[in-house]
């Protein structure tokens, strides 16, 4: 922005002010004059009450902003996207800083072009001379809080660095103290120190209760920390909460038998960071010596339990050799049946044996009532599933249903052509963790032989239908060749009515289509400009192309 700190006061009128406005507010309608930002560094915090992202945002940016106030040389301007004065008001009423006025729409909207807001939350900062230093704000408080101060490019790296650094000099206690707090807390509120835990392994247990997948995990979990404290081992469980609710914390934590950071200690969100952490529930494996043994053990500990410990290369070595020995053994009994559970129903209820699906192929397909993703993903399934059977006796689908309650799974299943397991039915939980479902819908492929073919035939379905059955990697690869041969013939530039600009035929390895949603892989018609995608099929589909 300004070319020199001579320019700034002109600058920061012109960037914050109006024609008849030369003033800011804060939360008590006062007014603050824009000149007295100059030599100031700031933050532009384009927000709204109605986005919830930005309402937990707002509360990490309140907390630092609090710490740094004092200094006297920040200061942030709220320049709001809510849709009425009200709105704005109450939303800016919990923040403690400056806010352009929200009846001069013409500034915020300005504001917006200027910086080219295309999302929010969205944080700006600026140096004392005006000049933008990143548009990055967002992830910089989230990532490094406080700590980020005074937010240039060469403290992030000093950071950054600091980090490397402490990655190779890893111990127990870089991880889990902080200059405030040397200990981890019981379920009963007890202080253990952490010099307590060193010399042992110690799992880094990365949950939240509030999410149905980590309650699931939890009960494994606790069979199998349980098992190993029986058995002797010098193991221990961290938790490491991410509830947004204190309550929700207490409640979920009370249940457990091991250790936790306290909620909403800062360690956590430091963490999440330095694990790089992508999944929830994550069980981090930290070794005798406080290095950093295995990323993240959840499978392993649902599929194996406590044969899994103590996680070592070896183990899993062997682990891989048990696995593949089961797969090789794997038939449709040993998935579908347990004890008394030997059967599945049809649309009126009747029992089906599974001996009676034996030498079928099978799709498990994972589902929902609830889920707009299964919804719309359930025509092109009924559509395949028809075209197969037309052709095809021996293949049958089986839903397997995720519903909340018999009602809700009687009526999805009531628009299905196809089986079910019982709702309610233990097998659920047990094949859901068998096929590491976790999110819906998925789509299982079994083979005639009761071996596992593939857990990706949703997409193979989403993209060709049934042209991909039995999908085995033959059929697949004989279904690209085909289609790699059809591309020879279609045009290599075309204009659609669903995109204002020419896109192009284009290899792409996966894509979503922004005609249908669907999953796409290799050809599209894209045009990169826009990051817009169309499958073929949409594409060249009659009357819409020129």
């Amino acid at each position: 922005m300004a070319d020199s700190e001579d320019d700034a006061p002109d600058e920061f009128q012109d960037l914050f002010s109006s024609p008849d406005r030369d003033f800011l507010i804060n939360n008590n309608g006062d007014q603050v004059k824009v000149d007295t930002l100059k030599t100031k560094k700031l933050g532009l915090y384009f927000s709204a009450s109605w986005c919830p992202p930005c309402q937990r945002f707002t509360t990490a940016l309140v907390e630092v902003y609090n710490e740094i106030a004092p200094n006297g040389d920040f200061e942030v301007v709220f320049v709001s996207a809510d849709e009425n004065d009200e709105a704005f008001t109450d939303y800016f009423s919990h923040m403690p800083w400056l806010a352009i006025p929200f009846s001069d729409s013409e500034a915020r909207h300005r504001l917006d072009e200027l910086f080219e807001v295309e999302g929010i939350p969205n944080l700006v900062l600026l140096d004392e001379t005006g000049e933008v230093v990143t548009d990055g704000g967002v992830d910089i408080i989230r990532e490094y809080g406080v700590e980020g101060y005074p937010f240039t490019l060469e403290k992030i790296q000093e950071l950054k660095d600091r980090e490397e650094e402490a990655k190779r000099n890893q111990s127990l206690t870089s991880l889990l103290v902080s200059p405030s707090r040397d200990f981890v807390i019981s379920s009963d509120g007890n202080e253990i120190p952490v010099s307590e835990l060193e010399g042992k392994m110690v799992g880094l247990y990365f949950s939240s209760s509030s999410y149905e997948r980590c309650a699931e995990f939890t009960s494994n979990l606790v069979e199998f920390y349980e098992k190993l404290k029986a058995d002797g081992e010098s193991f221990e469980i961290v938790l490491i909460p991410l509830e947004e609710e204190e309550e929700a914390f207490k409640k979920g934590f009370e249940n457990m038998p091991w250790l936790s950071l306290p909620f909403e200690d800062k360690n956590c969100g430091k963490l999440i960071r330095y694990f790089e952490l992508l999944t929830v529930p994550s069980l981090v494996i930290i070794d005798e010596n406080g290095k950093t043994l295995h990323s993240n053990v959840v499978d392993a500990v649902e599929e194996h339990g406590a044969i899994a410990y103590p996680f070592t290369p070896e183990k899993f070595a062997e682990l891989s050799e048990i696995e593949k020995a089961k797969a090789e053994s794997q038939t449709l009994e040993s998935l579908l049946v347990s004890r008394d559970h030997d059967f599945v129903i049809g649309k009126d209820g009747d029992k089906v044996p599974v001996s009676e699906l034996v030498g079928k192929n099978i799709i498990l397909y994972f589902s929902a009532g609830w889920c707009a993703a299964c919804h719309a993903f359930l025509p092109k399934l009924i559509e395949a599933y028809n075209e197969i059977k037309a052709k095809e006796e021996e293949f049958e689908v089986i839903f397997i249903s995720s519903d909340h309650d018999q009602a809700s799974f009687e009526e999805f299943f009531g628009v299905m052509p196809w089986l079910a397991i019982p709702y309610g039915d233990p097998r659920k939980s047990y094949l859901s963790r068998k096929f590491r479902v976790y999110e819906i819908p998925m789509a299982v492929a079994v083979g005639a032989n009761g071996h596992t073919i593939t857990r990706e035939a949703r997409f193979l379905i989403a993209s060709h239908g049934a042209q991909n059955y039995p999908f085995t990697e033959e059929r697949i690869k004989e279904v690209q060749e085909e289609e790699d041969e059809a591309a020879k013939g279609w045009p290599e530039k075309l204009n659609h009515e669903k995109h204002k600009h020419e896109i192009v035929l284009t290899v792409r390895m996966i894509y979503y289509c922004d005609v249908c949603d669907d999953e796409g892989r290799k050809w599209s018609y894209c045009c990169q400009n826009c990051d817009f995608d169309m499958h073929p099929r949409c594409a060249l589909m009659a009357d819409h192309h020129q």
